[in-house]
């Protein structure tokens, strides 16, 4: 058996503080990817607020959708500017992922159940109906 001296845990100690200040986290500002056409389409900012997570369009990338309202979004989001608009939220940590809210896509104006994966710089965000396996996920850039 492996004598613990002081020293080492310490070092342990340390690194496992270490690794928790890097852990991954989908807090920040995200570029997101047009499906259809592969561009760049709008800079979405992830914030947590009491432990629940919440994106919102910061700014949106194509001069055509510059001053676009939400015309087809329900309840109080509808005909409210895309930029500012919150099209995520409700989502809680659940393991490595964020499950349990749900995402507004601002085109048609549909809500889907949500669920957010942190890889790397890359954030892999699933929007389905009922189960996950009957959806699609988005692939979106950390800024």
């Amino acid at each position: 058996m492996m004598k613990l001296t002081m020293k080492k845990i310490t070092v342990i100690g340390a690194m496992l503080f270490a690794s928790s200040l890097f852990a991954q986290t989908p807090v920040g500002v995200w570029k997101t990817i047009d499906d259809e056409t592969g561009q760049a389409k709008s800079y979405v900012k992830i914030y947590e607020m009491n432990g629940v997570l919440y994106g919102q369009i910061e700014k949106l990338l194509s001069p055509e959708d510059q001053g676009k309202k939400c015309d087809k979004c329900p309840g109080q989001a509808k005909d409210k500017p895309l930029e500012g608009l919150t099209i995520i939220w409700g989502m809680k940590k659940d393991g490595d992922e964020w499950t349990g809210g749900s995402i507004m896509d601002p085109k048609n104006g549909k809500i889907y159940s949500c669920k957010i994966k942190v890889e790397g710089s890359k954030l892999i965000v699933r929007g389905f109906l009922g189960v996950s396996l009957l959806g699609r996920s988005q692939t979106w850039h950390k800024l």
